[in-house]
Parts: C-alpha cells; structure tokens; sequence
C-alpha cells in the first residue's frame, strides 16, 4: 500500500503555530527590521521545526550546482565589474549563478536569521556563496561554516571571522605606486578621500598613501586626509572643502573612481584646471575612468579576475579540498591618462 505523500509545511502553517499573521512571518524570512526580534526568534524557530520552505525557492537540476553571489549595493560599477567576472566563470564551469540580496542590515547580525538565510541557499541547490563588499558579514560566515556551506568575500568590510577566505587586489601596493607617481611630478600637498574606514580595501590604500609620502621625506597632513564612502558625493563633498581651503592641495588622490569623478565635477565647477592647476588619481579602473574629462589616471585592479578567482576558489571548496591560501591578492597597475601632470608653477 503507497504511503499519503507527507504536506509540506505552508507559510499559514507557521503563523497559525506562533500566533501571528502571514505578513508577520514573511517579515521575519526576509530580514525585515520593522519586527521585534522575540517575534523573529519564535518565527524562525517554528520554520525550522515544521521545515518550511518557500515555494518561490528555486528547485535544484538534478546534476547541477549553483553558486549565490551577495551583495548591498548592486549599481555600483565595480560591482558589475567583478559580476562580470563571476559570470563569465560560472558559465565556463557550467554552473548556474543566483543573485542575492542580503538580509537586512539591522537583522544580518542575528544568529537565527543568518541560519534561516543560509538553510535558504542550501535548499536552492546552492555549493557555495560569494560575498562581494558585504558589510557585517560575520553573521552569515559563521552561519555558513556551521553549515559547510564555502564563503568567499571579496574585498572584505568590517569581517572578523578567523577562518575566512578572502580575494582582492594589492590595495597597498597600487596605493603607493598612485602616490609616487604624483611625487615624482612634483607634487608635495597631496591630499587623499577615502572609503569607509571598516573597508580592509580602503585601509590598505590609505596606508599605501602614507608610506610613499614617508618614503619620500614628505610630511603627511591630516589635515589633507578624509573619508567617507565608496561615492561620487564623497568626493564633491570633499573636493569643494579642500579646493575652497586657504591652501588647497595641488592634488588630490581618490580611494576609487566614483570617488574622483565627484572630484572632476567640483574642479570644474570651481574653475580649477585638471590636470594644469590639479592633479586628481582614482583607484579601480572602471570603465567610467576612461570617459571621464579628462581621462583619468588610476589603479587598475582586475576586477572580473577577482570575480572569476571567487568562483575558482568556491569550487575547489565545494569539492572538499581546501584552498591554496585564504587570503588572495591580484596584482594591480597604474594607468596614466591625462588627469595628471607636473605640479603647478608657484
């Protein structure tokens, strides 16, 4: 006698079993941070005892794998930069690629919600998962290695897990490489706008600043120095501070492209010649840095190979093995353009 398929569990079934509406409990799934968390911890408890899955879950091929790539911020163009990376890598391998949003910010920290999110990728078929400049990721590693579930982040924010595996550039040494470029122009007042100061990226291209101006025998100014996001507003905000400034910096050197197109504008706005009366360098090479005017001088990172040498690393994981080192750099390169040049006659 065939044996009554067991029902699988539904979303009212959980909120009939704690005592809240559906809407409530879709809140919790989704990481919504407009819940308290009791709720969310009883709500995510009964998911779990029930086994419930959302049936808007993509169903694993038989045979296939999947990787999920997660981030914040989807517009950036070094995002797309290093999806395009991880694209082109995952259809080689013949691997299927999900594109995920992370749980809230608010929530991404709870134990249980980090569970729920990353049960969620398994049960999509998922082998492994792609963090890219996620911030506060340490609730979802931890998550992951309970569940032997890969985790790469690429250019890591704010991480502290000791066991993670991480891919990104030689931020210190492309820094430097910037700054002595503009040194040996002859610039001396070289000012620097930074990312987020939890960026490990935007920390080692500060310090790799620092050390060609201490190299050189020129003292740094923290007066010259700022940070604030990985954006073209950080940099005309900063921009128009420094420019306005009783002595202004005859360059400026921006953490990452966006960064100094937000310089560009606010130089021109002011009527400050670039590169005759300022010299500006950003940092990424995105395709934006060419069509900038004028063109911009940069450090170039090869952001698609940080993509596909994720997927790579994802890979040799999934099959058990550990990887060749947990912490991979790629090599970067100055690519002068016209942004830059001598500094200015007194």
């Amino acid at each position: 006698m065939k044996r009554p398929t067991p029902q699988r569990a539904t979303l009212a079934d959980v909120a009939t079993a704690v005592g809240v509406s559906r809407a409530t409990v879709s809140k919790a799934l989704n990481g919504r941070g407009d819940i308290s968390d009791e709720t969310r911890e009883r709500v995510l408890a009964v998911v779990a005892e029930l086994g419930y899955r959302s049936t808007t879950d993509p169903t694993p091929s038989p045979g296939r794998r999947s990787i999920a790539v997660v981030f914040d911020i989807p517009a950036s163009p070094y995002i797309v930069g290093v999806l395009q990376g991880v694209l082109a890598a995952t259809t080689e391998a013949g691997v299927d690629l999900l594109t995920r949003l992370a749980p809230d910010r608010s929530s991404r920290t709870q134990r249980a919600v980090a569970r729920e999110w990353v049960a969620q990728q398994q049960a999509s078929g998922v082998v492994g998962i792609i963090g890219l400049t996620l911030a506060r990721p340490d609730g979802i590693l931890e998550a992951s290695s309970s569940a032997g579930l890969p985790f790469v982040m690429v250019d890591p924010v704010d991480a502290h897990h000791r066991q993670m595996v991480s891919v990104g550039s030689s931020n210190w040494a492309g820094a430097r490489t910037a700054a002595e470029h503009l040194i040996g122009l002859g610039h001396r007042r070289i000012a620097w706008i930074g990312g987020p100061e939890v960026s490990d990226a935007a920390r080692d291209r500060l310090y790799g600043y620092q050390a060609a101006l201490d190299a050189s025998g020129v003292e740094i100014d923290p007066s010259l120095i700022r940070a604030g996001q990985f954006a073209i507003a950080t940099g005309a905000e900063f921009a128009r501070e420094l420019l306005t400034s009783p002595e202004p910096p005859t360059a400026i050197m921006a953490a990452g492209d966006e960064i100094a197109v937000g310089v560009l504008a606010i130089a021109h706005e002011l009527g400050v010649s670039v590169p005759r009366s300022l010299s500006v360098m950003g940092f990424d090479d995105t395709p934006q840095a060419a069509w900038t005017s004028p063109p911009l001088t940069t450090v170039h990172q090869h952001l698609e190979g940080m993509g596909a040498m994720a997927v790579q690393t994802i890979l040799v994981m999934a099959d058990g093995h550990q990887p060749s080192s947990r912490h991979v750099e790629l090599a970067t390169s100055l690519m002068v353009r016209n942004s830059t040049g001598p500094v200015p006659a007194q």
